[in-house]
């Protein structure tokens, strides 16, 4: 099994989506006149906008679901991943692939407001209408919508349960699986209430959850202050395989970088699209800056968060491919790789970090998992977007049975083929979605030229 998804993963992850990914973002900078930065104010205004009616959710609890899908396990087990087998110059190409993927986010959600429908009252759409609408390619939209539902409501969920039920086996006498039935118990109270109480729990525990990390984050690097130019130095020595003692892994070092920059922050995967179909908009630009805003809260801010507190607190390790140990800064932590952040806190609050980590792993956990249902439930409405209500009601119900069940099991598996299965179900979504949005990227230009004529300040 650990050969066949290893196998898959290395098909699905070949190095042309690396330099699909990075050059998808390039273009798409270049295309907006590097719209990250031009209207980075523009994009916290567009958060806090009115919806226009009923018949959607607002910008802001788009926001905060996207968020919420973002800010999870990659940021904090990811991020620790990422470190031990790229290095420190892994966390350089995640802020590449934030900068790079701001824009990416942009075209992808403002397009999927283009291309979005109406279900029971409610706005709905992703990159299978692009395929569907945009490009009246239905074939192509069915698979990727079958693609999203298999990603989002099976292999996605076990990542996140798996990096939570780590950390609380790390902190407490909690073993996996209690944690697992919990996690599961409690985020079956909340989907089953459909897109507006997800919205609600998300716009609460979201900003809460992430403000709260990154102070203590701050203190943790605060005490470590003085060795924060060293570790930035090594970041971008790292970057381009100048370090002595990582310089040979420069390729795992991109690809690391890259590939856990998109599992976190998931510009061009089509995840932020989905959910930004359902926001009520007035002008679909609008809903694409505030998307690009939070790719840079997810990466920027919390993973890089995570990532100075490891490499400042000198709590990691470095392995090759083979599993060999290329650099032994804390060989008691092993490949334990939630630990990595865990000891990072225990440096400074002695016997509180493991426990702390694991509780916001917790909350971060549950608010992804709730943002990946979502996900899941808009794919099976637009599956079934014609067929009898009844009929789409009882496969919603097996989406959510399976999705629970999917969160206990991936609580008790090794962490390394869940993580596979992860990256399989990212890497086929983020292939689906670019090729979509490269496609249809000029009526993204043209809504951003007329968002910006309407808001010339």
């Amino acid at each position: 099994m650990n050969d066949i998804v290893s196998s898959i993963n290395k098909i699905v992850w070949n190095p042309a989506l690396v330099v699909l990914l990075l050059g998808a973002g390039l273009f798409f900078s270049i295309c907006t006149r590097m719209v990250q930065v031009r209207r980075l104010g523009l994009m916290v205004r567009s958060l806090f906008s009115k919806r226009r009616g009923a018949d959607g959710i607002s910008s802001f609890e788009a926001f905060c679901i996207a968020l919420s899908g973002r800010v999870g396990t990659g940021n904090i087990v990811g991020v620790a991943t990422a470190i031990a087998f790229g290095g420190p110059g892994a966390v350089f190409w995640m802020w590449i692939v934030a900068f790079l993927g701001a824009s990416t986010a942009f075209v992808e959600s403002t397009l999927s407001q283009m291309y979005k429908f109406r279900h029971n009252g409610e706005f709905r759409g992703g990159p299978f209408n692009l395929f569907d609408d945009g490009l009246g390619r239905h074939r192509l939209g069915v698979i990727f919508a079958i693609i999203t539902l298999i990603a989002c409501g099976i292999c996605l969920p076990m990542v996140q349960s798996n990096g939570a039920s780590t950390t609380m086996n790390n902190a407490f006498p909690v073993s996996t699986l209690t944690s697992g039935i919990i996690m599961a118990v409690l985020l079956g109270i909340v989907i089953i209430g459909g897109i507006k109480r997800i919205a609600m729990v998300a716009s609460i525990v979201t900003p809460f959850m992430a403000l709260g990390y990154i102070i203590l984050a701050l203190i943790v690097v605060g005490y470590h202050i003085h060795d924060v130019p060293a570790v930035l130095g090594s970041i971008v020595k790292g970057a381009f395989g100048i370090n002595p003692i990582t310089g040979g892994i420069i390729g795992s070092t991109i690809s690391m970088g890259v590939k856990r920059g998109i599992f976190s922050n998931e510009a061009g995967q089509g995840t932020g699209a989905i959910v930004s179909a359902a926001a009520d908009v007035d002008a679909p630009a609008q809903q694409g800056l505030a998307q690009s805003f939070s790719v840079y809260v997810d990466t920027l801010f919390v993973c890089t968060a995570t990532a100075l507190m490891i490499l400042t607190s000198g709590t990691y390790n470095i392995i090759d491919a083979d599993g060999n140990m290329l650099l032994a800064s804390a060989p008691e932590l092993g490949n334990n790789y939630a630990a990595f952040t865990q000891s990072a806190v225990d440096s400074v609050f002695a016997g509180f970090g493991s426990q702390f980590v694991s509780i916001a792993m917790i909350f971060f956990v549950y608010s992804t998992i709730m943002a990946y249902y979502f996900y899941a439930e808009s794919s099976i409405i637009y599956l079934f977007r014609n067929k009898h209500s009844n009929r789409v009601k009882v496969v919603i119900r097996i989406a959510q049975a399976v999705l629970l069940a999917s969160v206990i099991y991936g609580a008790v598996r090794e962490a390394d083929v869940v993580w596979q299965m992860g990256d399989i179900g990212v890497g086929l979504m983020a292939w689906g979605t670019l090729i979509s949005i490269i496609l249809l990227y000029p009526k993204a230009i043209r809504a951003l030229k007329d968002y910006e004529g309407k808001n010339a300040k």
